[in-house]
Parts: C-alpha cells; structure tokens; sequence
C-alpha cells in the first residue's frame, strides 16, 4: 500500500488531501505542530478509511524537528510514496515593518521546509522508480503584491517544482506546484485575515480533487477554479518555452545521458 507523508496535515487543506488520500487508500505519516489534533484526525481516519495513519508532531521552522521529518522521508525501511510540502504561515505585515524573527519563520516552513523536505525524499524515489511530489504554491506566487514577502516565497515554490520536474523524465517520479486562489480553509481566520463569499472562493475538497487529477494526468501545475487559471493561462507563456527546454533535456536523459549532462544543455545566460 502506497504511503503519503503530508505536512500541514491536521487542518485545512492538509486535511483535505489526508481525507482524500485515505479514501483512496494510502497509508499516511502527518506531520504538524499540534500532536492533539494531528491523534483527532489520525483516529478518524483510520477508523474511516481502515488505513494506518502515523503522526509526526514537528515545528517545520525549528531546524532539529524539521530534520525528524527529513529522516522519516528518507527511511528506506517505511518508504514514502508522495510527499505534500502543504505546511505554510504568513506574515501580514509589509516586509519593511515585520519582525525579522516573524520573517525568518515565513521563510523557514515556506520555501526552506519545501527545498529540505523534497531533497529527502527524492533520492528514495527515483530509486524505486515511482512517486510523486505536491508543492502548495498560490496564485499569489504569480502577482508578488509590493512588500509581501508571503508571495515571492510562493513565487520561488513555483519556479523550484518547474525546476525539480523538468529533471525527473523517465525516473517514473512526478512533481507539481498546486497554485490555487483563496480557499475555505479557516486558513485566513486564523491569520486574522478577511475571507469571502464570492465565487472566487474554492472549496478544499475540490482543490484537492483537481490537483490530484492534474497530477495524474502528468502535469506539473495545478490552478483549480476557472478565473484563477484564465489569469495563470497569460501569466504562464513564458514559463512554458522553458518547459521545451527541460523536455528537450528528458528526450536526452532516454536517449542515455545522464541526468546532470542532459540539464547541462538548457542555456543558463
């Protein structure tokens, strides 16, 4: 049975994916920082679903619990099928005016988490010959609002899934950036941020649906919601003649060269 580690995984979208995933029958390891709610949603999905659900408290912004998770990605004994790099946090304030602390802490679980945890689990991947990585960007990451660190760490999570999957043709491991608008999640409730009524507004559920099929489907970026991915479809244009380019680098890969060597010919400057 297939095993999904999912970090963010007892609230909001983590736990979409969680209920979603079980139900499909994956086997789960769900990591965040409250152990009471991560036990809450392990016993009822394990009773749910009949899976076996392991729980992994951890702090992803406290380097020596990050490294716990990073441990568990890489344990060849429980391996890790798909890893979904969900956890995230926002500072609301203006770069400028935030506390660095507060920042480092953004940084930390948005972009450091996501560069650490994905470098654990690909090796035993690739090794296997099957897996797949779900990297929770935002349609923020596309518009950079002036002063708002939140989105150029978005922004970077794009880049670096368009990065990471361009490299991994013909291992038989999958990577996509979930690039999703706002979404009921009580996720802006609880960073003391307004949320909507209007259509632009996602469901969890269906997000999760959606990226999942995407992933399935081979593709590298998911944008639930039609006028969210309208606005990408533009946004995207210049993004897919570098996806030429890495595909180019994978026809080399399965015509014998190595990995390294075929990325060696996309054009750097």
């Amino acid at each position: 049975m297939a095993t999904a580690l999912i970090t963010g995984g007892n609230i909001g979208l983590g736990a979409a994916f969680a209920r979603r995933l079980a139900a499909d029958g994956h086997d789960l390891v769900l990591v965040a920082r409250d152990k009471a709610r991560l036990e809450a949603i392990a016993g009822q999905l394990q009773t749910a679903h009949g899976v076996h659900v392991e729980i992994l408290p951890a702090d992803l912004a406290v380097p020596a619990e990050r490294t716990l998770v990073e441990q568990r990605l890489a344990d060849s004994s429980a391996p890790i099928d798909m890893l979904v790099n969900n956890a995230g946090t926002i500072v609301r304030d203006l770069f400028d005016e935030a506390p660095m602390d507060a920042l480092q802490e953004e940084h930390d679980v948005n972009v450091t988490a996501v560069l650490r945890l994905t470098r654990a689990a690909l090796p035993g991947m690739i090794s296997r010959g099957r897996g797949a990585v779900i990297n929770v960007a935002s349609f923020a990451g596309y518009l950079s609002p002036a002063g708002w660190a939140y989105a150029a760490g978005k922004g970077w999570v794009l880049s670096f899934t368009d990065t990471i999957a361009g490299s991994l043709g013909g291992t038989g491991v999958r990577a996509i950036a979930l690039a999703m608008g706002s979404v009921r999640t009580g996720y802006h409730e609880r960073n003391g941020m307004p949320s909507g009524t209007s259509r632009l507004w996602l469901e969890p559920d269906a997000v999760v649906d959606r990226c999942l099929d995407d992933l399935a489907r081979g593709r590298q970026l998911s944008v639930p919601g039609p006028v969210y991915r309208a606005v990408v479809d533009v946004l995207e244009l210049p993004r897919r003649g570098l996806r030429g380019l890495s595909r180019l680098a994978r026809r080399n890969r399965e015509r014998g060269v190595s990995r390294g060597e075929a990325m060696a010919t996309i054009p750097l400057r």
